[in-house]
Order: C-alpha cells, then sequence, then structure tokens
C-alpha cells in the first residue's frame, strides 16, 4: 500500500525539480530511447539512506520509501530477508528480477539503480513512482470506462512488446504489478517471474486468474501468455473482475481451461469482439 502524504510530498518534490532539469528519481529530464543501455550506477549503502515509510510488503521482503541524504532525492528501496529469500527457494526469482531490470531501460518499467546486500538482507534501489498501484484505482472506482483502459491497455502493449523485442517473458501481468506515476503513465513492476525465453518454458508461475490454458496444462509456454493475461486484464478494468474466478486456484484452472465467458451487459460490443479474436 501507499503512504499517500509522503507519496505527495515526493511528486511535489519531483514538481521542483522539473524546472531544474532533474527527475524524481535522479535521472536526465529526457528518456533515453528504449533501446539505449542503462548508464553505470553509482555505488550506494543502506546507510545512504533516510527510510521514510514502508510501502509495500511480500513474503521475503518489504519496499520502503527512502530518501538519498546528500541530495534529497526519493528512491523505493527492495530489501529483502536472505534466510526467508533461501527457505522459501526464491534465489532463483530475486537473481532474474535483477538480471532483466539491469538490462532494460523503457518509460513503461520501473528503473533498477542500484543492487547491493549485507549479512541478512539483499537490496534492490528502484525509482519511487508516487502514483501507487492501478490495483487500488480500479478497486476504488469498481471499472474504467472504455477510454480509460484503452489508455493503459495501449501502454501496457508498448512495455510487453519491448520486453518481448528482448526475447524475455513477464509472466505476472495483474493490477497489483503495475504503477501510476505523477503524469497517469503505467510503470510495469515486480520482475521475479520474468526471464529470458527463447522457445518455451514448462514452470507454472503466475496468479491463477492470469494463467493461460498452456500453462495450466504444463504443456510449455512461451511469451505468448504475457498477451492472454493482458486480454484477462482488460477485462478486468473494463469489468471490475476477471472472466475467470473461482473460490480456489483448482476452480479458475477448470474454468480457463473450459474457456466460457460471460459478458458484462454494459462491456461495448468492438470490446467482446476484440477479446473473442
Amino acid at each position: 500500500m501507499e503512504a499517500p502524504g509522503l507519496a505527495k510530498a515526493a511528486a511535489a518534490d519531483a514538481d521542483a525539480r522539473e524546472s531544474s532539469g532533474e527527475t524524481p528519481d535522479g535521472a536526465p529530464a529526457h528518456f533515453p530511447g528504449p533501446g539505449a543501455p542503462s548508464p553505470e550506477p553509482p555505488a550506494y549503502r543502506p546507510q545512504d539512506f533516510d527510510t521514510l515509510a514502508t510501502v509495500g510488503t511480500g513474503t521475503f521482503g518489504r519496499v520502503q520509501l527512502v530518501r538519498e541524504k546528500q541530495s534529497t532525492r526519493f528512491f523505493a528501496l527492495k530489501v529483502m530477508s536472505i534466510p526467508d529469500v533461501i527457505r522459501l527457494k526464491q534465489e532463483q526469482h530475486v537473481h532474474n528480477e535483477k538480471s532483466v531490470l539491469k538490462e532494460v531501460s523503457h518509460p513503461f518499467l520501473v528503473k533498477l539503480f542500484w543492487t547491493g546486500h549485507d549479512d541478512r538482507f539483499l537490496y534492490m534501489l528502484m525509482e519511487f513512482v508516487p502514483g501507487g498501484e492501478l490495483f487500488s484505482y480500479l478497486r476504488n472506482q469498481g471499472r474504467f470506462s472504455s477510454s480509460t483502459g484503452l489508455f493503459y491497455a495501449a501502454e501496457i502493449v508498448c512495455a510487453i512488446e519491448y520486453l518481448h523485442s528482448k526475447e524475455i517473458v513477464y509472466r505476472d501481468l495483474k493490477p497489483e504489478n503495475i504503477l501510476l506515476d505523477r503524469d497517469g503513465h503505467i510503470k510495469l513492476t515486480d520482475f521475479g517471474f520474468a526471464k529470458k525465453l527463447v522457445d518455451k518454458t514448462w514452470t507454472l508461475c503466475g496468479t491463477p486468474e492470469y494463467l493461460a490454458p498452456e500453462v495450466i496444462q504444463s504443456k510449455g509456454h512461451g511469451r505468448a501468455v504475457d498477451w492472454w493475461a493482458l486480454g484477462i486484464l482488460i477485462f478486468e478494468m473494463l469489468s471490475g473482475f476477471p472472466p475467470f474466478f473461482d473460490d480456489n486456484a483448482f476452480g479458475i484452472y477448470q474454468k480457463i481451461l473450459a474457456g466460457k465467458i460471460d459478458f458484462p451487459r454494459h462491456l461495448d460490443f468492438s470490446v467482446k469482439m476484440e477479446q473473442r479474436m
């Protein structure tokens, strides 16, 4: 969850920096092209930052809003417990997230600035995205209008196409993993399930409601699973709920494999046709 007061302060600080040529993450005001290599990150230490709030928690870590002491720039610091990562066998996912984020550079993907560790924790320093999760806005509004859903879907398409151009499959598209910046543009985050993929993989991972049939059936899947997940997301944005849901994961899997969708009456006919293609 976000800390609204602190998020507003960080966004206000970003407005002040925009006129001086800085962005809230300390990067140049002009975005590099999607294919541009990321600059060499500076060496940081955890003690270089003041912790302001916890903005997210997970199974083996938390995300903190921090401010660099020397420059007062805001960042998001992901702190992961090494014993918990090992106990939960998440080493590969952590490695995947680090390697993918170090390779990519795109306006609609969260930026990674530095990684490090000590005896107890792993650290990932990323840009702070003050708008919070798309999930929160969707739950507050119930559902989005067709034009709003189209706007977010178009930006997600750009992000996924960029990842696929680098042979990276994302595999965890859902409202909780889409952040909004201070201008309302999306930032995909949480790349623990992402990986380089030339052909197919057989790993069962992701959120049940968003899994493609080939993932459930362990037939091997490729990057097309991201497009399936996008279709599920578009349906949820426009309807307020996913097309396949049940009280348990097995029930969800059965409905996905059956492939029967009940479209709400308010859904535009053009949207229904596009999702049936």
